[in-house]
């Protein structure tokens, strides 16, 4: 019997963009007919396009301060989250692995993630811009601090899901710490972590959001609260059919390495 992977390898490409392209027209379709109700003031996406155009056709332009093309906005969200990720994905592993194998410290640290977890990333604003002062690094510690929970958590249920037969393989063969880590936890725990980093990576560009709404000039949360001062819905529309495309091109791109990296059956 055939998997969906192979079943999905077998098809040609338009088979596969196929549905995909039916969802699209079906979404179109809808907006469309609620752009029409005469007590709405939904734009249609046809108007949205038109009112847009030349941000949809030159998204390079650069005329300084708030002036900006699409792509220069993208790029300073971007930024943002490249950082706050980062700095989450490597505080947060060496914390999932150091609770799953030590006891205490998960005893010390776990009531701190749980009573810290479900704080929404708009509430840290404020304790941000208290402690740096600044617009980006309060961005990036919200993002940071949004994102590194369930790379913590994906990590240390890894490390718990291990088979006992590969740790009893590792003493058999006298595996020092080091060799342990490298050649059995690790390996083992991979899919666990890169699941961790690919929610986190859709959490991080949340954040960035919201963040730049309150704290930036510049990036697409900036252009957002901006578009809305001026009561321009089709702007903001635009903004978030570039948020949406980012983030799945964002989380298509975590899936590839995932499967490049990860074992596969």
């Amino acid at each position: 019997m055939l998997n969906t992977k192979k079943i999905l390898h077998l098809q040609t490409p338009i088979q596969q963009i196929f549905p995909s392209i039916c969802g699209i027209i079906v979404f179109l379709t809808i907006w469309y007919f609620l752009s029409l109700r005469p007590d709405t003031s939904l734009p249609s996406p046809f108007e949205v396009v038109n009112h847009t155009w030349e941000l949809i056709r030159n998204p390079f332009f650069n005329n300084g301060s708030y002036n900006k093309g699409m792509f220069w906005l993208i790029l300073a969200s971007l930024k943002r989250v490249v950082f706050g990720y980062l700095l989450a994905a490597l505080v947060g592993i060496p914390i999932g692995f150091l609770i799953s194998l030590n006891s205490f410290m998960r005893q010390a640290i776990d009531p701190i993630i749980q009573w810290l977890r479900p704080v929404a990333p708009l509430a840290w604003l404020p304790l941000a811009q208290a402690i740096f002062l600044k617009p980006n690094p309060s961005a990036i510690f919200v993002i940071f601090i949004t994102a590194i929970w369930p790379i913590i958590l994906n990590t240390a249920l890894g490390v718990q899901l291990i088979p006992k037969d590969y740790l009893n393989i590792s003493k058999i063969l006298e595996f020092s710490t080091f060799e342990s880590f490298f050649k059995i936890l690790l390996p083992a725990t991979m899919p666990y972590i890169f699941t961790g980093l690919r929610v986190a990576l859709g959490l991080s560009w949340l954040a960035v959001v919201a963040a730049e709404m309150l704290l930036s000039d510049d990036g697409l949360g900036f252009f957002i609260v901006n578009a809305y001062n001026n009561s321009d819905i089709h702007e903001i529309i635009l903004a978030i059919i570039y948020l949406g495309g980012v983030g799945l091109i964002l989380d298509r791109m975590m899936a590839y390495i995932s499967s490049r990296v990860t074992p596969q059956e």
